[in-house]
């Protein structure tokens, strides 16, 4: 689909269902087939059970796509593992790259984090992602950033594909809400002061996203950025 078409039908997409709960997106697009053949991308990290609880609830064998860096936190992993099983999550698909070549002494996040992440997160995803039109993500504007101006769809650059970002108006209040509500596990090292999770190398206890590439310019790790720059650039 030519990208002024894709970004057109974002756009109605947008002024469609501006007002549809997140549970209602999610099931228009995972149980209804809303753009076709699609997939959940979860880092399973402070904020994600939320997401996966509703999808659990629409759509549990939805493919749920977990990109495995082999440099995360293994609270991580172990959160994931839970979280699968607690919600009964039949088709949780763990990503991982093939660094044997790229970065064969696990040192690339030291020398070069762009490149580290492109080789670990971004390859990897769009491959998976290849066979699908849509996917969804769990940002939403409050995180800031490129992330403040966050619409419910997107439409990808260069790939052809519609993003949904189901959560994407939420506050912060309404996260820790559904939380209690639903009796969710929290990730075990936001109690540790960590706002946002990612590679343990790379990820230090701070307040929202700002634990991530401290001391760097770099802010996201290129999984929600245009096709055509994600690679050494800046999830």
């Amino acid at each position: 689909m030519l990208q002024s078409n894709l970004a057109a039908k974002a756009e109605q997409l947008n002024l469609r269902f501006a007002c549809l709960p997140a549970e209602s997106l999610l099931k228009e697009v995972f149980a209804h087939g809303l753009l076709g053949r699609a997939a959940l991308v979860s880092s399973f990290g402070g904020e994600a059970a939320v997401l996966l609880h509703m999808l659990s609830k629409i759509a549990p064998n939805a493919p749920i796509l977990f990109i495995d860096t082999e440099l995360l936190f293994p609270e991580t992993l172990a959160y994931q593992a839970e979280l699968a099983a607690r919600f009964q999550l039949s088709n949780v698909q763990i990503l991982r790259a093939d660094t044997t070549f790229t970065d064969p002494t696990g040192r690339l996040h030291r020398s070069d984090p762009e490149a580290c992440c492109a080789v670990r997160k971004t390859a990897p995803l769009q491959a998976a992602l290849a066979p699908y039109a849509a996917w969804a993500s769990g940002r939403k504007r409050f995180q800031g950033g490129a992330r403040s101006t966050l619409e419910l769809f997107e439409a990808e650059h260069g790939t052809g594909r519609i993003k949904l970002n189901p959560l994407a108006n939420w506050s912060p209040k309404q996260i820790t809400s559904y939380f209690e509500a639903h009796d969710l596990p929290r990730h075990p090292l936001t109690a540790k002061g960590y706002g946002s999770l990612g590679c343990a190398p790379c990820t230090s206890p701070a307040k929202g996203r700002a634990g991530r590439w401290q001391d760097r310019a770099k802010t996201e790790c290129g999984i929600h950025l245009p096709a055509q720059t994600s690679k050494g650039e800046n999830a």
